[in-house]
């Protein structure tokens, strides 16, 4: 089993920056983690136009944000409008994204992929991430800069 699996913000990149990036790092495959994967203002991260991107570049895609995304419909996972990670990652759905993920990661070189850079404001960081270091797995953002920030086991959740 790998036990390393890194992240990606798509932002506003350029796209040819973003698949340096993935090429870079020998990704073979994109697991997107948006909830509605589309972007108003990049829409070459949309998913088909990126699918269909990623397939050229022979990087494989999994959607996976319907199980695993960071803005649920359901009202139980939020106080006051902001999500509670900790209810959203007891969740069965949830849970079953997350296996999902796992088992990719056995046999390819996986980075998970959400649209906000900067990972700690967003839920690759404080709900994906954290889901995995409890199993085990080191965990690797890959920066707009190129960049790597490395959370270990050993990483105690900032924000939780």
């Amino acid at each position: 089993m790998a036990t390393k699996i890194f992240t990606i913000g798509h932002s506003n990149h350029l796209f040819s920056s973003f698949m340096e990036l993935l090429q870079t790092n020998n990704i073979d495959l994109l697991v997107d983690v948006r909830t509605s994967p589309y972007s108003k203002y990049s829409p070459h991260f949309n998913k088909r136009p990126l699918e269909k991107a990623l397939e050229e570049a022979e990087i494989n895609y999994v959607y996976l944000g319907n199980k695993i995304g960071g803005k649920p419909r359901d009202k139980k996972f939020y106080h006051e409008d902001k999500l509670v990670y900790h209810l959203l990652e007891k969740d069965d759905k949830y849970q079953e994204g997350l296996k999902e993920l796992i088992k990719l990661s056995d046999s390819k070189r996986v980075v998970i992929m959400c649209s906000e850079e900067n990972p700690y404001r967003c839920h690759r960081h404080h709900l994906i991430s954290q889901s995995l270091l409890k199993k085990g797995f080191n965990i690797n953002h890959l920066r707009g800069d190129g960049s790597q920030e490395k959370i270990g086991r050993d990483y105690q959740a900032r924000l939780f």
